[in-house]
Formats: C-alpha cells, structure tokens, sequence
C-alpha cells in the first residue's frame, strides 16, 4: 500500500505558512483580510473527500451517493465531501477529477464512465499524494489504491441462469448490454455467454448500449423488431435498460411474450418481478458497497493500511486490491427476504400494482 506522508506533512503546513504571512502582513498594513484569517484557523487534521459520479440521474448512484456521504459523516463527524456529478460526459469527469485534485482533497472516489479513459489524471493525483478508490466499476491500467465491487461474474451467471430457469423453448437469447467502455460489462457479458453455452442457448446478437443511455437500447430494439421473432428471452444491462426495453415491447404488443432480465434492483424493476413482466433482477446491496467504501477511504485519507483487504484484480498492467461483494438474484420468490426486508424497497411501494 502507497503511504501518502508528504502530502498530509504539507496539509499541516500550510496554515502554519499562513500564519506567518498573516503575523507580518499586520505589522506592516495593520489589518489582515477575515477570510485569510479563517483560512488560517482551518483544521489541518480535517479530512476531505473528494468523490466523481457518472450520472445521479440513475436511481443506482443516488442511493449510493447518500449512503457514502452519511457514513462518511459516521466515521469523522466533521468531514467534508465533495461530490461532482459528471452527467455522463468522460470529459467533464477528467476535469473534475483535476478539480479535485486541485483541492487537495484526501482521498478520491470515483465511479467511472470510461474505464479505459483515466490513467492520466489519475497518475496526476498519485502524483499529488492523493489515494484513489475505484467504486463498483475498476479503472484501467491506472494501480488505484483499492477497487471495490460486487462479484460481476457472478452478475452475469445469475442472470443466465434465471433465464434458463424460466424457460427457453426456443433456445436465443438477445443481450441489450451496457458500454463496452465499462470493464464491468466485460465481466458480465462473459459469464453470461458462458452460461449460454452450458445450456446450448443461442446469442442471437450483443448490442453494448453507449453511455448506459437507455433510449438506444430502445431504439436498436424498435429497428429490430422484425428480427426477433422466436426469441425467447432478453438480457438487459440494467433495470433503466429492461424499463424502456419493456415498454417498447408494450408498443409492439409483446410484453409478456419475451422473458427479461436486469439488474440494480431498481423500484420499477422490483414492481415488475412481483407483476410477472420480468423475470429477475439482480439485487446489490449498495447500503454495504457505500459502507465498506467509506471505511476504506478514511483508512486511506489517513494513510494507514486497508483492514481485512486479501485479494487483488488485474487491471490490464497492475494487481491492485480488490474487495467484492456477492449480488443476490431477485425473484418473486424471494422478494420479500431480500429487497424488502432489507429495507431497500418498501413493501407498499413493491406491491403498488398488485392486486390481492
């Protein structure tokens, strides 16, 4: 593990620094700017993390952002974090990374857009002192101080077999994946393929949705729609993904006649599973994700050593360290044990359009 002293040596010595440049700028104009003055009183033990979203407008990453950020506020009542939401854009999340950066904050959070995108700028911030999380998806060729996910091969394979499960008469399958750009997508396209073979399921096509915007998977799927005759199921990247997938089967009177698969375990996704219109998602507990995070990142803002972290993932040139949680495959089932006695969804809100 990387031992950031030199940068919290500095952090300490910058308001020692203002305080001299505030004792002579007194004596000499007899008066100092109240700004400087709070600057110079500033906590230098103060932690502040630093954490870039890809987008809060998917219901995923909100609850994720919320828990990290109360629990961060749990293990150090009085620490900052600064939240910037990239809306998507790979650009925009370089930039605020190197606004981050700038800040000097303690520790990095950072949910990537492009996995293969920020080595740069995070060689920049190992270059400042500043450790660095990968959170749920991994960043390439980048030796972050720690990636933590859940089991996405395991995604995947829980996936498949729910689909196998239910029954494939006709044995295809059309996979409406998420980015290529996303090493996860990777992880769980081939565990999935692999449950295909098993089972001598047909991959009838693999359309990688860019950006996660749900709309192109909808769309590809209404230009398609002629092709898909005798498929029996759809893998949908995520539950955004099986939404729109859902309803533009709906326009096309076949809801109920294909069989979909999603993940996130997103209300819409769980109102489904209870009514019969999708076959599974798959549930990540992400209260314990953003918990275990937040432990990490104050371990790592204060330089000491990551508890209870054994393994390692390669991330195309480095073996960084990995924590991963298992996923949980939700079905009508098991609902009820899962999502809402976990508190995740509420039970009214689950069963909201069903009637006894």
């Amino acid at each position: 593990m990387r031992i950031y002293k030199k940068r919290r040596f500095i952090k300490r010595l910058i308001p020692i620094l203002v305080a001299i440049l505030l004792v002579s700028s007194l004596s000499a104009c007899g008066g100092a700017d109240t700004s400087d003055e709070e600057d110079a009183k500033n906590d230098p033990d103060k932690l502040t993390i630093g954490m870039s979203i890809d987008s809060l407008i998917i219901e995923r990453w909100q609850r994720d952002c919320d828990v990290f950020v109360a629990k961060i506020k749990e293990y150090e009542s009085n620490a900052d974090v600064n939240i910037q939401n990239a809306n998507g854009d790979i650009e925009t999340q370089k930039q605020q990374i190197q606004y981050l950066i700038d800040k000097n904050v303690d520790a990095l959070v950072i949910v990537c857009i492009d996995s293969n995108s920020l080595s740069e700028v995070i060689d920049k911030a190992h270059m400042a002192g500043i450790p660095v999380i990968a959170y749920d998806r991994l960043i390439m060729n980048s030796n972050v101080d720690l990636y933590i996910s859940f089991d996405n091969e395991k995604v995947g394979e829980l996936m498949g077999q729910a689909l196998v499960d239910a029954g494939l008469p006709n044995k295809k399958v059309l996979m409406l994946s998420g980015p290529e750009e996303d090493h996860n997508v990777s992880m769980i396209t081939t565990s999935f393929k692999k449950v295909m073979r098993e089972n001598n399921v047909e991959i009838t096509d693999n359309f990688h949705t860019p950006n996660w915007k749900a709309e192109e998977a909808a769309g590809y799927l209404s230009e398609h729609l002629n092709e898909i005759n005798g498929v029996d199921a759809i893998m949908c990247g995520n539950d955004n993904i099986a939404t729109r997938v859902i309803r533009t089967l709906a326009e096309a009177r076949l809801a109920g006649k294909i069989k979909i698969v999603g993940q996130d375990a997103d209300l819409e996704a769980c109102q489904r599973v209870v009514e019969g219109t999708q076959v599974m998602t798959v549930y990540k507990p992400v209260e314990k994700l953003a918990q275990a995070a937040a432990e990490y990142a104050v371990q790592l803002a204060k330089n000491k050593e990551l508890s209870g972290v054994t393994n390692t993932i390669s991330d195309g040139t480095n073996e960084v360290p990995y924590v991963f949680l298992d996923p949980i495959a939700v079905t009508k089932d098991n609902i009820d044990e899962t999502v809402i006695e976990s508190g995740f969804h509420t039970k009214d809100d689950v069963y909201l359009n069903v009637v006894d």
